[in-house]
């Protein structure tokens, strides 16, 4: 069997102008498509620290918030980076948006609780219910706010236990927060005795409340009779202060209350009730039986 040399060279001649031709080609696509990735890396950099520096000048915008929507802006660059990537090489583009969508979709829905929390986590940090350092209570969950995250925040509570609760239970309670405003009222009830000067008592708590200084003067502090008890009669001292100064000055004045009130001779009486004792009906003597009644 001959061999046909020169029919053998010309198909090796046409193989290797048909390779050069496709390495022509995709050359310029492999170049074109590593200089669009080295830019895309660059391009989202950029508008990561750019966004972030610029969202960070804003007080609308919590810290952890301004991180997210950096890291947003440049995932999404690099996902647009890789599409337009693959369209150099001629992949169907919009079959690979469907697939990705297809599996962003059953992510979802296995994921659904920990989305949820993310979505939470959002709405947290942008109306902002609770800031960083406040104390807060929402339905039993309660304690001061150290870190709020996008699937969870962080609380340390009144005694020190450390709170980790979902961003889900925190968004759908109501959240009371204690440190948002900056006063608040308090209401200090002292019982006293019915022989006490009512007067003499409501003098005292005045004078107490306006000696210290972080009793707020606007509103003034008022003293009130709350009460007729079964043993004391309630008067409130009802003032104003600082959020900060809410607890310290509760304590501090309690403990001149009673003092001043034992130098003033105002009694702080006991629960007490009256019973009065009523003997009952001593009891007939029997007759034995067979025994006859004289006439």
């Amino acid at each position: 069997m001959e061999i046909d040399t020169a029919a053998m060279l010309t198909a090796g001649e046409a193989a290797l102008a048909q390779a050069s031709a496709f390495a022509v080609d995709y050359a310029f696509s492999v170049l074109g498509a590593i200089i669009l990735i080295i830019a895309g890396f660059i391009v989202a950099g950029y508008l990561e620290r750019t966004i972030g520096r610029a969202l960070s000048r804003t007080h609308a915008f919590d810290q952890t918030l301004c991180r997210f929507l950096s890291k947003v802006v440049r995932y999404a660059v690099l996902i647009m980076v890789g599409v337009t990537v693959l369209a150099q090489f001629g992949v169907q583009t919009a079959s690979i948006l469907a697939a990705l969508g297809a599996a962003g979709l059953a992510i979802g829905l296995a994921l659904q609780g920990t989305l949820q929390n993310v979505a939470a986590g959002i709405m947290l940090l942008v109306l902002r219910p609770f800031r960083v350092g406040e104390y807060v209570d929402a339905s039993g969950i309660s304690g001061t706010i150290e870190e709020i995250g996008l699937f969870a925040t962080e609380l340390t509570s009144f005694d020190g236990l450390y709170v980790l609760a979902p961003n889900s239970e925190l968004w759908n309670k109501a959240v009371t927060n204690y440190s948002r405003n900056p006063t608040r009222r308090f209401d200090l009830d002292i019982g006293i005795s019915y022989s006490d000067d009512i007067n003499l008592a409501h003098d005292t708590l005045m004078e107490l409340a306006r000696s210290d200084d972080r009793v707020i003067g606007v509103p003034e502090p008022e003293v009130l009779v709350k009460d007729l008890g079964d043993s004391a009669v309630t008067v409130t001292l009802r003032y104003w202060t600082a959020a900060s100064n809410f607890w310290p000055v509760q304590f501090d004045l309690t403990k001149a209350a009673k003092e001043a009130f034992d130098a003033k001779g105002i009694t702080i009486p006991f629960p007490q009730r009256d019973v009065h004792y009523v003997p009952a009906e001593a009891p007939r003597p029997k007759r034995a039986a067979g025994s006859k009644s004289r006439a």
